[in-house]
């Protein structure tokens, strides 16, 4: 019997991810780039959401403010396959972070989004300050989570009705993960496959890709980093 048919009958099938512009690559390529892996031994289907069907880059706008380089032109884009009124029905869906959460008008309809499917997710997998749009869906409301470190103030203000833990590289709470910023993404998508899929098919899969994660959630250095404490729902 395979970890598989000992961890579920009907494991997710239909996987999501949404992007916006100026989104973190990494965010998104990192836990995609392990199902893509996954999906050489379990059939899996994947959408690629945005508010258009137009390339979506990670290029940021030119804000001297934020020290983002004028004459730097390294992005990189992806192509959406369905549209927020037009995704398909979604087992999984995945939440990136990056400088485009900061843009309310960039991510609201991400928000809406996920205020719409998430009562028909079976889980909501976040990273980075991707849990801040999360968060500004309600979804989050009374739930543990966390998010990015570096960011920590501005992600937690969004939502003050959320247990915010600070020390984690990952939170699962009921059917959500969340995890800290953008590498951890990959971290929370290997122990979501092994508590999923099974241990062996993380293990196959980390081995594929090289990749010696991170095996404990509350391993956390940039917490003790930037001196970070909990921010409990108020």
């Amino acid at each position: 019997m395979t970890d598989l048919a000992q961890k579920t009958d009907t494991p997710p099938l239909n996987f999501g991810v949404i992007v916006f512009p100026v989104f973190q690559a990494l965010d998104a390529f990192g836990p995609l780039d392990a199902l893509n892996t996954l999906a050489y031994e379990f059939p899996l289907n994947l959408a690629i959401i945005a508010e258009t069907l137009d390339p979506v880059s990670t290029k940021p706008p030119v804000v001297v403010s934020q020290n983002i380089n004028p004459r730097s032109n390294f992005s990189e884009s992806i192509v959406p396959t369905h549209t927020f009124d037009t995704a398909p029905p979604i087992d999984v869906l995945l939440v990136p972070g990056g400088k485009g959460t900061r843009d309310p008008k960039t991510v609201q309809g991400a928000i809406d989004f996920v205020a719409k499917v998430y009562p028909s997710l079976r889980y909501l997998i976040t990273v980075c300050t991707g849990a801040g749009i999360a968060a500004r869906a309600g979804v989050l409301d009374g739930r543990r989570a966390t998010t990015n470190k570096m960011n920590w103030a501005t992600s937690i203000a969004h939502r003050k009705e959320v247990n915010w833990i600070a020390h984690a590289r990952w939170v699962v709470d009921g059917n959500i993960w969340t995890s800290s910023g953008v590498s951890a993404g990959l971290d929370v998508v290997f122990a979501f496959v092994a508590e999923v899929y099974g241990k062996k098919a993380a293990d196959n899969v980390a081995n594929i890709l090289e990749y010696e994660r991170h095996t404990d959630s509350k391993w956390d250095p940039y917490a003790e980093l930037y001196g970070l404490k909990d921010s409990s729902a108020s």
